[in-house]
């Protein structure tokens, strides 16, 4: 491990334990270090994210996908990351969560090429859909959407792709959070939102999706 990838480990689990989460162990840091340096050296050819200073991809883009893994319900076996982009926070869910099968959805060819060159750096099964989200015409158990363009219309989308009983996890702000809520409709009932690490406007409201004849929410 080179002393440049040795530090961002280090810093990433400080990060981490400043946001009250457990720092993640070696095998698995080794690979967020991996992911790390292919973002940076794509990232100054496409933009795959506006932000460039280091320290806040590891904080705003890391930490918070890490974070997401971690607060996503336990019976999740599939996940659709709707508008990838550079991965997040799809990759770090497939990373941090090996019990669910990852697919990463994402219409922009060369953010799409990114994504399978990350899947293969980094030796995981997630899949990649080098497309629009709706064309994949199957259902998960939990789709995932972040900092995706027109907001509105991609949660009116995704609602579609979220099967009867499974969650739509939306990474976004409290200014956010109602109007986005009322789009996805009355079959979701809606946890408390999770302030998402770093503190901040920033949330995951997590909406779970009525089973057909279900007169009621269970207790």
């Amino acid at each position: 491990m080179s002393e440049e990838g040795n530090s961002v480990g280090l810093r990433l689990n400080d990060l981490l334990s400043e946001a009250g989460l457990e720092k993640i162990d070696p095998a698995l840091t080794a690979q967020f270090e991996l992911y790390f340096s292919l973002l940076l050296r794509w990232n100054k050819h496409l933009n795959l994210t506006a932000i460039r200073d280091e320290e806040r991809i590891l904080s705003r883009h890391f930490v918070e996908s890490i974070s997401c893994a971690h607060a996503l319900p336990e019976r999740i076996a599939t996940l659709l990351d709707f508008g990838s982009g550079a991965g997040f926070p799809g990759l770090p869910i497939a990373l941090c969560r090996s019990d669910i099968a990852v697919t990463l959805a994402e219409s922009q060819s060369k953010k799409s090429a990114f994504l399978l060159e990350a899947v293969r750096v980094l030796g995981i099964e997630a899949k990649v859909h080098a497309g629009r989200a709706e064309e994949l015409q199957l259902q998960f158990d939990c789709v995932t959407l972040r900092a995706v363009d027109k907001m509105d219309e991609a949660v009116k989308t995704a609602t579609g792709l979220v099967c009867p009983g499974g969650w739509l996890a939306l990474m976004i702000t409290d200014s956010q959070a109602e109007t986005l809520k009322t789009i996805a409709g009355t079959e979701f009932c809606w946890a408390e939102s999770i302030r998402m690490a770093g503190g901040g406007e920033r949330l995951l409201a997590l909406g779970e999706r009525r089973i057909a004849g279900m007169d009621s929410w269970p207790a």
